[in-house]
């Protein structure tokens, strides 16, 4: 059988976490699954984040080209790793027979397989905006309990791991017990690492977006093989034409990602 292959694309023009998700993926895949980890080769430089909307409109172009090119390559799935779901819909509209996933919208999914409701730990204030927003219109505003910041940029969440973990269980406790959490959600792809120790802590669910944005995709490619549930293509789902894209010189050649790391099936 031919291996299932994934995309996960770290949006972001810098290949500093390639690695270290690939390293996530070995660990957690299905055997016949095969990864590849990609970063963002964007014109204007070596971009580190996505916490401001400059940042995400800056790369979302970039974000397109990457989304065509996998699928023109045969991945049966692609993530967007950026809990912003940057460009999601975008995407989709773009990527063919290929599905793409997004972390935000694949943890809720999750967290209220297992819970009623939810709250999201994230690194800065600035970011609760753009995300309730987000929920709100992925139609689970009411499931939301409350969001919770830290005071971390997205660059630092791997540096200091033990303090890290004690400003994510201080955030944590509030949101189960001042606003009754029944499972929580890491706001930051870059927050993998923590989720075990923040539920033997708290004592709920704590998705990490990361693993719930990859295995959503694996389920995903699995669904598309054995029952040929794939992207619809009617009405807002319809793709630009082809004809259009070829006149407007959209795809003419190849994105060349900033760097790819492959974790081989088996």
């Amino acid at each position: 059988m031919n291996p299932i292959k994934i995309m996960y694309l770290n949006p972001v023009g810098t290949s500093h976490y390639d690695q270290f998700f690939a390293d996530l993926f070995q660990a957690h895949k299905y055997p016949n699954t095969e990864v590849h980890v990609t970063s963002l080769n964007p014109a204007v430089g070596p971009i580190t984040n996505l916490e401001y909307r400059t940042y995400e409109a800056i790369v979302t172009a970039d974000i397109i080209r990457a989304t065509h090119q996998a699928a023109q390559e045969g991945f049966d799935a692609l993530v967007i790793g950026c809990f912003y779901d940057t460009a999601l819909h975008d995407a989709r509209e773009i990527s063919g027979d290929m599905i793409v996933i997004a972390p935000c919208h694949a943890s809720i999914e999750i967290a209220l397989h297992i819970a009623n409701n939810f709250s999201v730990i994230v690194g800065q204030r600035k970011w609760v905006n753009q995300m309730k927003n987000t929920i709100r219109g992925y139609g689970y505003g009411d499931k939301l309990m409350s969001f919770h910041d830290v005071g971390i940029n997205v660059v630092e969440f791997q540096q200091d791991h033990n303090f890290i973990q004690k400003q994510l269980i201080a955030a944590a406790h509030k949101a189960v017990t001042d606003d009754y959490a029944e499972s929580l959600i890491l706001g930051c792809t870059l927050e993998t690492g923590f989720y075990q120790e923040l539920e033997a802590e708290l004592g709920v669910p704590v998705i990490d977006p990361t693993l719930a944005s990859f295995k959503a995709a694996e389920h995903a490619a699995l669904l598309k093989r054995d029952f040929g549930w794939k992207p619809s293509r009617k009405w807002s789902c319809q793709a630009p034409p082809t004809h259009e894209t070829a006149a407007f010189a959209l795809f003419q050649e190849s994105y060349q990602f900033g760097k790819r790391v492959i974790v081989p099936n088996g």
